[in-house]
């Protein structure tokens, strides 16, 4: 067994030096023209790309920049990227490129791309040739690294490339920003051992490495005391947690410490590989006080021979198994998954299993997606011959399967009245605030925006496949 890697108090103080010599030159800035250095960290992808977000964020108003509001008024832009579709990877390059205008205008601007896509030789490679006005293109290894990065940037006039491979190390006591005031993201290990053939995280993110469970838990206690009320824990894949480390504290042993912390708050976790996910996990939710009564399970096939091709590692009668045993010991439950579809060699046969699956298990909500090539990924080389049209076919109908089933449970809230916290401000007309429940379904509220941040009794009045719809009972809060 590997020991996780973590990143020396020595090489975290020589990032210190870079952050208090960039801080210089912006306080000598500040001085000299009466404005402030501004910096805009523009996000894409998953939940774990935002948690990452927020540390570049917390560096850069460290080195002493201050927000923009938008990346054509920032002096220094980085783009954290997704490298999991094709279309996150072109939507991406289309907004570097229309980054060029700004560029020509404001020659002394940093343009930094970071995250997923540079990570990978070819885009690495891409981003070097096809964009040359891209300053700074550094991986998800390197985040710790920002204040020297961009120092050598700034002072040396030059492409600064940071984009090696390797399998990842964990980096301590980095500042973070975070988004919201009652929500929060932890990231309580990163990377991936898994390699489903279908997936670069392994290569991008590296291998499964776990936080020590004691800075996990100072991080909850700190966001709890400040505070916070919802908190996520994140990773490639939970379940795996503490798997690197000689005995080490496994997840459903941290989920227990973690909910055994006083406060008023609310844990969820994602994500959840099927294989790893165990009763004892399930047992841990059934008896929490803080725990969600919702986990996102993601499934991608209903076939055992392509979930075989994927390299999942599991059967659906094992999924199944583990999806009786939850329902059976927290009946309210809500469960989500992710599902692809049009994976290479996919027949009629294998989607009918998956239609099966669906309606079996009757999700709450699905993620669906089309299957997208990655390039040095197995699958990318199998034979595929069904055509884009029969995917689609398939796709569609995957879609019009799980909308009558989330809108049938949905209506079934109908007629409840439940006792919701009121933290979103979402534009649905009608509705002031939105909210979740436990599970994490989302409910639209008519209710005035004076109640944000309290919690109140819903009365659902209507469903939709997507949403719930309430007002605030006479009892209010």
């Amino acid at each position: 067994m590997k020991q996780t890697n973590f990143v020396s108090p020595e090489e975290l103080t020589i990032q210190d030096g870079f952050t208090s010599r960039v801080l210089r030159m912006n306080a000598a800035y500040t001085a000299q023209s009466g404005e402030n250095r501004r910096a805009y960290v523009d996000c894409y992808g998953c939940q774990q790309n935002e948690a990452d977000a927020e540390i570049l964020h917390g560096l850069l108003r460290r080195m002493g920049y201050q927000d923009a509001e938008n990346e054509h008024d920032a002096d220094v832009v980085l783009i954290n990227t997704c490298a999991i579709r094709e279309h996150a990877e072109a939507r991406v390059l289309g907004n570097i490129g229309a980054l060029s205008h700004d560029k020509r205008r404001r020659p002394d601007m940093i343009i930094g791309v970071c995250g997923c896509m540079p990570q990978q030789p070819h885009m690495s490679e891409k981003l070097k040739k096809s964009f040359p006005y891209v300053d700074l293109v550094f991986g998800t290894h390197a985040v710790y690294k920002l204040p020297e990065l961009l120092y050598t940037a700034l002072t040396e006039k030059k492409r600064v490339f940071s984009t090696e491979n390797s399998d990842g190390r964990i980096a301590e006591g980095l500042p973070v920003v975070r988004r919201e005031r009652e929500k929060a993201w932890v990231s309580i290990m990163y990377g991936c051992n898994n390699f489903c053939t279908y997936c670069v995280v392994p290569y991008v993110r590296g291998r499964e490495r776990s936080r020590d469970p004691e800075r996990v838990l100072d991080e909850v206690r700190g966001l709890v005391s400040n505070g916070y009320r919802d908190i996520t824990l994140l990773g490639q894949n939970v379940n795996s947690y503490g798997n690197d480390r000689e005995n080490g504290m496994r997840f459903p042993e941290l989920l227990r410490r973690i909910d055994a912390i006083d406060g008023d708050y609310v844990i969820r976790f994602m994500t959840s590989h099927p294989k790893d996910a165990t009763p004892e996990l399930i047992d841990v939710i059934a008896s929490s006080r803080h725990c969600a009564h919702g986990i996102h399970l993601p499934v991608q096939s209903g076939s055992d021979r392509i979930l075989k091709l994927m390299n999942r590692r599991y059967t659906v009668g094992k999924y199944l198994e583990l999806i009786d045993y939850a329902r059976a010991h927290i009946p309210d439950l809500v469960i989500t998954s992710d599902i692809i579809v049009g994976f290479p060699g996919e027949t009629e046969e294998d989607f009918q299993e998956t239609l099966d699956l669906i309606e079996y298990v009757r999700y709450d909500s699905l993620f669906t997606f089309l299957y997208s090539p990655r390039v040095g990924t197995p699958a990318a080389s199998m034979e595929d011959p069904a055509t884009l049209e029969e995917k689609q076919a398939r796709f569609n109908r995957l879609l019009e399967a799980q909308n009558r089933i989330s809108r049938q449970i949905h209506e079934g809230y109908i007629g409840k009245t439940l006792r919701l916290r009121l933290d979103d401000l979402k534009p649905c007309p009608g509705y002031a605030l939105s909210a979740r429940t436990d599970g994490g379904r989302l409910v639209h509220v008519d209710a005035p925006e004076s109640l944000r941040r309290t919690v109140a009794d819903v009365f659902i009045e209507r469903a939709s496949t997507y949403a719930l719809f309430g007002k605030v009972t006479e009892s209010g809060t």
